[in-house]
This record gives structure tokens, C-alpha cells and sequence, in this order.
């Protein structure tokens, strides 16, 4: 079942000042989890971009979550086509889900693929707070298929009824 979008993502060239910008121009909530990730296989499967390196946090506003990423590795090239995960700009939008594996089996159905860059089947990787995994819409377009695990701070169901739209 589809519980509904979790959060946007945006890969910025400058961390600290896009993380100031979302605050204050858009009333966004820094919510103090500002973590990354380097030499993490797990991230770089449910990505599918090898030996990954980024900076990240999670901003709330209302009912929705914006992750900022400022990847370090590899190197932003916004000239590729078609765009991945690690370049500038909006990268995908993250569907929260409860059972993961029947999702992607039922959106491989209408059109979705999953597959990664290097042809193998891809798959949801638990990395202990989410499964995750990325997918394409049958236009190209990234998704992130997410469940949330126990314990995760970023639950959609955790969300305060105060920052929940009217």
C-alpha cells in the first residue's frame, strides 16, 4: 500500500547555504539529522552509483520532508543525460510504502524498471532504519521506493499534527 510522497530531493553545489536557503525562504525546519555517507556499499546498491560520498539532511515543512544532498563523489557532471541521483537539481521524489518487495513487483507491471545501470536486477536494501531502493518511471524519471523500519526518525506517521497542511 502507498502511504504517499515521503520527501523531494535536491544535490546542491553549496550544503550550508541551500540548507539556510530552504529555511528561510520556504519557512523549512532543520530537524538536526545532518549525516552522509563514504565507502558504503549498501548506499551505493540502492542508488546504483559505486563508491558514493555525500553530505545530507533532512529539512521538514508542513507535511513533507526535503532531503539536500551535496555529493562529493563522484564529481558532478550536469552535463549526462539522463540525470542521476548525484548531480544538481531535483534528483526524485520518495514514495513511502509498506511492503516494499510487492511494490516493486507491482510497479514493474505497469512500466517501472529497476534495473541498475549495469544491467543486474535491482533490489530494496535495508540499511536498518529503511529498505530503499531507486527506480525509473517509464519516462526515466527517478523514484525512490521507501519503507520505513521501526525506529525511524523520518516515519511519515511521526509527523507532529502541527506540521501536518490544514
Amino acid at each position: 500500500m502507498i502511504r504517499g510522497i515521503h520527501h523531494v530531493a535536491v544535490h546542491v553545489r553549496d550544503f550550508d547555504r541551500m540548507v539556510r536557503f530552504y529555511c528561510e525562504a520556504f519557512g523549512f525546519e532543520d530537524l538536526g539529522f545532518e549525516g552522509g555517507w563514504s565507502d558504503n556499499p549498501l548506499i551505493d546498491e540502492i542508488i546504483d552509483v559505486p563508491n558514493s560520498a555525500s553530505r545530507t539532511t533532512m529539512l521538514c515543512s508542513g507535511n513533507c520532508y526535503l532531503e539536500i544532498f551535496q555529493y562529493s563523489q563522484p564529481r558532478p557532471d550536469d552535463s549526462s543525460v539522463p540525470l542521476r541521483p548525484f548531480q544538481h537539481g531535483y534528483t526524485h521524489f520518495c514514495v513511502d510504502v509498506t511492503d516494499i518487495e510487492a511494490e516493486v513487483e507491482r510497479l514493474g507491471k505497469l512500466g517501472m524498471q529497476f534495473d541498475r545501470s549495469d544491467g543486474r536486477p535491482g533490489r530494496a536494501v535495508d540499511v536498518e532504519i529503511v529498505k530503499a531502493i531507486y527506480g525509473r518511471d517509464p519516462e526515466g524519471n527517478l523514484i525512490e521506493l521507501q519503507e520505513t523500519l521501526p525506529g525511524c526518525e523520518f516515519d511519515v506517521r511521526r509527523l507532529p499534527k502541527a506540521r501536518m497542511a490544514e
